[in-house]
């Protein structure tokens, strides 16, 4: 399975709705703690081609989006494939 990754900040109701769907998939990941004006905030905007908000998802290094496109990958059946499983 491709390393997933999410760059969160604390209060983020997104952040808390695409780490639900992760666990409810059973899905490792590391989650990064990115405030706010933080080196970890900026490395995520970097890394996505200019994603201000949070969370910022990465799977197997690709940035995938944030909370909206990662819903929608697994509403159109893509995210398993992108997880490896499928």
């Amino acid at each position: 399975m491709p390393k997933v990754e999410i760059y969160t900040q604390p209060g983020c109701p997104y952040c808390v709705r695409a780490i639900s769907l992760l666990q409810s998939k059973d899905v490792p990941f590391e989650e990064i703690h990115a405030p706010r004006g933080s080196a970890e905030r900026e490395t995520a905007r970097e890394r996505s081609g200019g994603g201000t908000t949070v969370p910022q998802i990465f799977i197997g290094g690709k940035a995938v989006g944030g909370c909206s496109e990662l819903m929608q990958l697994e509403q159109d059946g893509q995210l398993d494939a992108l997880l490896g499983r499928g």
